[in-house]
């Protein structure tokens, strides 16, 4: 091992003045070269689980880092949480990535055959420079984590199951974050997104609140359009938040809230649009230009901005009664070079002004509505914003269900105590049940979100719908709180496993055969497996003894009734269908 990192091309790294050196690692601790920039010290958690911590022998704010590296053998994928982020493995010269409190997570992954735990890592610490990828020169994986001032990190090595070990990190991270998550996060939402885009009225939104009640939405979430009657898209009129689209709103919150269903309002937090009233006075405080979206991004640092954006989202429960807020683009607060602070700022940085905007947003709409939602999306995933949200959504991946499963499983292993929810899923109205019923199981193990006209909706798809939300609503603790066993992550999760008391379920997206025994489904006495794939043989593997069997189709409809043997039997699921076992 050399007591350098010179020998690494890296032609995208910034220049640094942390020299890494050797430190000594403990046998317990894995396979690790483990080399520290700073007073090092090592802590060894578990077999496999140690703790680094680099601190600026100065006792300042020098760079640290801290970089391990092991061989690269027997790896199937590097995984993190960035949109399209798992699959490949990435070199070690491959430009670092930064995180913060907008933008991505301190965490990453190196997968095994088995789906088991290479290497997982966290830090303890949302702002960093990270470094993960293959070094041609060795055929060794290198890591680098770096800060300034004192930094944390934590290696798992322990080759258990990479879910469990990212489960672990964000235990790890939730710590002292006081996270509550109502009940209403986790049951299926109706979104107004990509079916009416900005086409919002009373009406629309009230005959969608009241379709969607009837299959199993308890929530309506309205989106764009509803602060403007302008219908050209852009964000040129953000920034007043005027119910331009919902006159009379607190009543007409009130009469979606008869229907027995909440309400959330989207605003789109950074923005100050060139045809709002507020640019005139708050255009002033522009973090980052966004003309080609008709606005700026306003900087949190200063009083003046936090206090009219947190008014004008705090009214939406305070004055009209909402159940919740959809925050949207706070990624665009991260700028990786923003303007010097003016005088009338009270932050150094965009990050402390952030944690001000949305703790105070949280606080009002809480102290308003204990129980409100607030959601959050893709790729501000990060822990530091637990407290300040309910659920995380899945970027947009309108139709593209294999990216809306993949996206749902990333954010899902490290969202800690948030509910996640997929993207909103939406469909031609000529769409085959089959295939409605394959968009909602790629999203089964998150909290799906509907976004077509339900009014167009045949009783064929309204049955399906119904059926499969019904799956969601029912099982919501196994789907959502068991644990949680997402396969092959280089292959986009062809099947996933959640394990409950008493209930395993599995969905299926390739033609593989399904694990009945208690190592991969734990004792259950009921396991549901969810078919979306073309092939309808689902061969059972490795349990023992005979289970009752109900086969149900897309919509529902019982199909087939018998007893199979948990270790080789085939069973036939059609796709969109599900398969319901019971022990004898």
């Amino acid at each position: 091992m050399t007591d350098t990192t010179d020998e690494i091309w890296e032609p995208h790294a910034p220049a640094t003045t942390a020299r890494p050196r050797p430190v000594e690692v403990p046998a317990s601790a894995g396979r690790l070269e483990l080399l520290v920039a700073g007073t090092a010290s090592v802590d060894v958690l578990a077999e496999g689980v140690v703790e680094v911590t680099a601190e600026d022998p100065e006792g300042g704010t020098g760079d640290v880092r801290i970089e391990w590296r092991l061989p690269c053998v027997d790896v199937t994928s590097f995984w993190s949480p960035d949109p399209r982020g798992t699959g490949w493995l990435p070199t070690a010269w491959n430009a670092p990535r930064r995180t913060g409190l907008s933008r991505g997570a301190p965490v990453a992954a190196l997968v095994g055959t088995g789906d088991t735990t290479v290497c997982a890592f966290a830090s303890d610490r949302e702002e960093v420079l990270a470094s993960a990828g293959v070094v041609e020169e060795t055929g060794e994986f290198r890591f680098w984590v770096q800060a300034a001032g004192r930094l944390t990190v934590r290696i798992d090595t322990s080759g258990r199951h990479f879910g469990l070990s990212l489960a672990e990190l964000a235990d790890w991270w939730a710590g002292d974050r006081p996270v509550h998550v109502p009940d209403a996060a986790r049951l299926p939402a109706y979104s107004t997104w990509y079916a009416l885009h900005q086409n919002i009225t009373p009406g629309t939104v009230e005959q969608q609140a009241a379709l969607g009640k009837e299959l199993g939405l308890d929530t309506i979430i309205v989106d764009d359009g509803w602060m403007t009657t302008d219908r050209t898209r852009g964000y040129a009129h953000c920034g007043d938040w005027e119910p331009h689209s919902l006159p009379d709103t607190a009543a007409h919150v009130a009469r979606v809230h008869d229907l027995g269903v909440q309400y959330m309002l989207w605003y789109a937090l950074p923005f100050i649009g060139k045809d709002s009233a507020a640019w005139a006075e708050l255009s002033r405080f522009t973090l980052v230009d966004a003309p080609h979206m008709g606005a700026v991004v306003v900087d949190p640092r200063y009083p003046a901005v936090r206090a009219h954006l947190v008014d004008r989202l705090a009214r939406a429960v305070e004055e009209w009664g909402m159940d919740g807020l959809k925050v949207d683009f706070i990624d665009w607060f991260g700028v990786q070079d923003p303007p010097a602070p003016g005088p009338e700022a009270d932050c150094a940085t965009v990050d402390e002004g952030l944690h001000l905007l949305l703790a105070e947003i949280r606080r009002r709409t809480v102290a308003a509505a204990p129980e409100s939602m607030i959601e959050h999306r893709q790729p501000y995933v990060s822990p530091g914003l637990w407290p300040y949200a309910t659920m995380v959504r899945a970027v947009d991946c309108p139709l593209s269900s294999q990216e809306n499963r993949q996206r749902v499983v990333d954010t899902r292993l490290i969202a800690g105590p948030l509910a996640v929810h997929s993207d909103m899923l939406m469909w031609h109205s000529t769409e085959p049940v089959e295939q409605i019923a394959c968009h909602l199981i790629n999203v089964l193990f998150g909290v799906p979100q509907i976004s077509v006209d339900l009014a167009v909706q045949s009783p064929a798809q309204r049955e399906t719908l119904a059926f499969w939300l019904g799956v969601s609503r029912t099982h919501v603790d196994t789907l959502q709180l068991g644990g949680f066993r997402p396969a092959r992550p280089d292959l986009g999760y062809p099947m996933i496993t959640a394990v409950g008391d008493g209930t395993t379920v599995v969905a299926r997206y390739a033609p593989l055969p399904v694990a009945t025994g208690t190592e991969a489904a734990g004792e259950w006495r009921t396991l549901l497996v969810a078919n979306a794939d073309a092939d309808p043989g689902v061969r059972l593997t490795g349990g023992r003894g005979t289970a009752e069997a109900t086969v149900q189709d897309a919509r529902g409809r019982t199909v087939g009734t018998s007893t199979v043997h948990l270790d080789g039997g085939l069973v036939y699921v059609p796709r969109g269908g599900l398969l319901t076992l019971r022990r004898v």
